[in-house]
């Protein structure tokens, strides 16, 4: 695991966009695990404008996004698809058939899970997945107690993700599908490069518990430490309560991939 600190959110969210656009650039027909909130919102703003202004090809790009609400058809505007759609998908030249969503209306999502999990392998696999963090420690909706080895399946949502994500629905918690299929903690670790972007103080307490605390299934997140290519971007804020920064600090300023990532933005 790496981790880079940033100043600010937006130095973050810029890292993380280089770090994707380096990997369309170097490999034009990437599989991109895709992740949404709003710290994902601003990345994806950030990949249109190099699409528009500077070339960035998605023609050849293949995605996966990681969950998607039961219940929800693609075209509901709460629904990832609907995100997908609005923030990256309709704004750059990504083939629609090559853009995929879990479908949330599927007659069943058991059925929907294995097919999912059967597409991501026959695509070869993802090369890079972008990952936020729940406040509950979930990667993707995978909540407290998930096994470390799951796949692609339906999920019960834990209370604190559905009161996190009321915003979305009129503030109701109560509002929020009580369930999600998502991409399993185990499908995750099977990217070739995982890159997890957190912002906010709000996530400090647990992103110290997923970084430098013990692997466990009461926070997913922390299977990352398992990953051998994992990158954490994060800023000061979500950084305030690691302990170790004096390690984290030696390794960014020693780390030539870390070096030339925070030179490439702040220069």
């Amino acid at each position: 695991m790496k981790l880079v600190i940033c100043p600010d959110a937006a130095a973050a969210r810029a890292v993380a966009a280089r770090v994707i656009a380096r990997q369309i650039r170097r490999k034009p027909s990437s599989v991109l695990g895709l992740a949404t909130g709003r710290t994902m919102e601003a990345i994806y703003q950030l990949l249109v404008r190099e699409h528009v202004e500077l070339g960035l090809d998605f023609s050849e790009v293949t995605t996966f996004n990681l969950d998607e609400y039961v219940g929800l058809p693609g075209s509901h505007e709460q629904s990832y698809r609907h995100y997908m759609r609005a923030h990256l998908f309709d704004r750059v030249n990504i083939r629609s058939e090559h853009a995929h969503v879990p479908d949330g209306a599927a007659a069943s999502p058991d059925v929907e899970a294995l097919a999912y999990e059967a597409a991501i392998v026959s695509s070869g696999g993802i090369d890079l997945q972008l990952l936020g963090l729940g406040e509950n420690g979930h990667i993707g909706f995978n909540e407290p107690l998930s096994a470390l080895r799951s796949r692609t399946r339906a999920v019960t949502l834990d209370r604190a993700t559905r009161e996190q994500n009321a915003g979305m629905f009129g503030g109701d918690p109560d509002s929020v599908p009580a369930r999600a299929l998502t991409m399993g903690t185990g499908t995750i670790l099977d990217a070739r490069e995982t890159l997890m972007v957190v912002t906010g103080a709000a996530k400090a307490d647990i992103l110290a518990r997923v970084v430098e605390g013990p692997v466990s299934a009461f926070v997913p997140g922390s299977a990352l430490q398992l990953h051998e290519r994992c990158l954490v971007v994060l800023d000061e804020a979500a950084a305030s309560g690691l302990t170790q920064r004096d390690v984290i600090a030696w390794q960014m300023s020693h780390d030539p991939e870390l070096t030339a990532l925070l030179e490439a933005v702040q220069g």
